[in-house]
This record gives C-alpha cells, sequence and structure tokens, in this order.
C-alpha cells in the first residue's frame, strides 16, 4: 500500500500547512521601548498633531559627518529587539525638515529590517515626504517618493545608476508634516511597499541575503521624524 506524500494527506484531510504568523508586537512609540537601542540617532517622547509618537534624528556627531559615510541611506535608526526575517510591518510616521537641513533633502524617514546586531548591515523602505504628489514636484522626483535599499552595498544612489528605470523607487500621493501609513509585506526575496493603503511599490529582486534581525526606525539627515503605532508580525 502506498504512503500519501505529507502535504497531500495535509489536503485531504483540511489541514493547513503554510507557516503561521506569530503573535504581533505592537508599540504605540509614547516612548523608547522596552530594550531598544538608539543607532547614531536620537530618540525622545514628543506629542505632534495630537498624537503622542516617538521623535527620532540623526545625532549631532553624524550630521557633522560625511555624505554618503555618516549620513545618505545609512545605519541612522532606533533598533527595536525582535527577531525579523518575513512578515509584516507597519507604522505611522511624519516627516518634515529641520532648520539646518541641506538643499537637497526630501524628509526621509521609514522602516529598516533585518538589522544585524552590529547594525551594519540591514534593508530599508522609506518615503520622501517633500517628493510626494501632492506637492507636484517636478520629473523625476515626482517618482521618487517611496525607495528600497540595502545597506551597506546597494544604498539609493548606485541602484538608481544601476538601474535607470526606477524599480527600487516610486511615487505616492504624500505631503510633509503629515501622517503617512507605511506597510512593508516582506517575503524570502519580495518586497511589497504600501502608503495610505495603496501599493507603490513592489520589489522583486532584493539586494540582500534573506537572514533574521531587528526591526528599526528609520531617519536620514536633515529629517525630523515622528513615529507612532508600530507592529511587527513576523511569518
Amino acid at each position: 500500500m502506498k504512503t500519501l506524500p505529507r502535504r497531500a494527506f495535509a489536503a485531504i484531510a483540511g489541514i493547513c500547512l503554510m507557516p503561521a504568523a506569530v503573535r504581533a508586537e505592537t508599540y504605540d512609540l509614547s516612548a523608547l521601548p522596552p530594550g531598544a537601542t538608539t543607532h547614531r540617532v536620537s530618540a525622545v517622547p514628543a506629542e505632534i498633531k495630537g498624537r503622542k509618537a516617538l521623535k527620532v534624528e540623526i545625532d549631532e556627531a553624524s550630521r557633522n559627518g560625511r555624505p554618503g559615510v555618516d549620513f545618505g541611506d545609512t545605519d541612522t535608526f532606533v533598533m527595536i529587539p525582535v527577531s525579523f526575517r518575513n512578515g509584516t510591518v507597519e507604522v505611522d510616521v511624519l516627516g518634515r525638515l529641520r532648520a539646518d537641513a541641506p538643499p537637497e533633502m526630501r524628509a526621509f524617514a521609514g522602516l529598516a529590517y533585518r538589522i544585524a546586531p552590529d547594525g551594519k548591515k540591514f534593508e530599508s523602505a522609506y518615503v520622501r515626504p517633500l517628493n510626494g504628489l501632492k506637492l507636484k514636484p517636478p520629473p523625476p522626483r515626482d517618482k521618487r517618493a517611496v525607495q528600497y535599499f540595502a545597506y551597506p552595498d546597494w544604498r539609493f544612489d548606485r541602484l538608481r545608476q544601476t538601474y535607470p528605470d526606477g524599480r527600487y523607487e516610486a511615487g505616492a500621493n504624500i505631503a510633509g508634516d503629515e501622517w503617512i501609513a507605511l506597510r512593508l509585506d516582506v517575503e524570502e526575496d519580495r518586497v511589497k511597499v504600501t502608503v495610505n493603503g495603496e501599493e507603490r511599490l513592489v520589489v522583486t529582486e532584493p539586494k540582500a541575503t534573506p537572514v533574521s534581525g531587528s526591526v528599526g526606525l528609520w531617519v536620514d539627515i536633515g529629517t525630523e521624524a515622528y513615529f507612532s503605532n508600530l507592529r511587527i508580525t513576523p511569518r
């Protein structure tokens, strides 16, 4: 008598063998979460537009550093101590410029994930609110409101030069100084970025080997970023 393969038997029995989602971790971010650490940023509780949030900015030493080394798609984030490889990460983010922001800055802020323990390797997707379609930016900025990158080897400038079709960035109907709902659906070889409920970017060739790591609240130079309602659902 032949033995049915396990998957076929499960299908007959009505058993689902799909990986189950682990219980979601939620943080209102009215304060720095327990165990969280800052990595070349400052993070303090704040209240903005009637909402409690965590205010995150690049620290002074990094602000005075070198572009592409001390800032610019680099390792600047609040690290949340979870083990995340695949699943969903959601957060509300508000970005606006600091008074001392360089002229080319667009209030960059977003999420890092699969962060190595030393913070020196990770992937990220973030928004550039001042490139948002609500502000009617000129081309090509109108297609540069959402960005994926992989640190340290594949920052936005290398991705843009290597792939001039713009497959690692996209436009979005957003603006600065407003709350933006950012969601990442991360699979082994695919990342989908949803902004305010609209799918805006799907990366099918991520530039990093999938590993488990922490999740981060990421910010770039010249940005005053606020984060609230973080939800991490590993799978």
